[in-house]
């Protein structure tokens, strides 16, 4: 299963039962639109840094990171290279 998927996956499980992987569009911003909240935020941020062995630092805590399924494909993608590599 790819990233995308997993990311399509939890939020609908979480947020948004009933709504159909195929119907979340990689650009829908979740934040504008009322999806996930502050308090909503910090458990996708859980969930990412258990999925994808992953540490978001405060850094990384920018909102637009996690605004849509594409933003948080990217942010995973960027994350899980290690220091240094290219």
């Amino acid at each position: 299963m790819n990233n995308v998927t997993l990311v399509k996956n939890f939020l609908i499980q979480e947020f948004m039962p009933d709504v159909q992987a195929s119907e979340l569009a990689g650009d829908y911003d979740l934040l504008a639109n009322g999806v996930v909240d502050s308090l909503g935020l910090l458990k996708l941020i859980a969930w990412i840094e258990t999925e994808f062995g992953i540490t978001v630092d405060d850094a990384a805590l920018d909102p637009d990171n996690f605004r849509t399924v594409d933003a948080i494909d990217g942010f995973v993608a960027r994350a899980s290279v290690p220091a240094g590599a290219s």
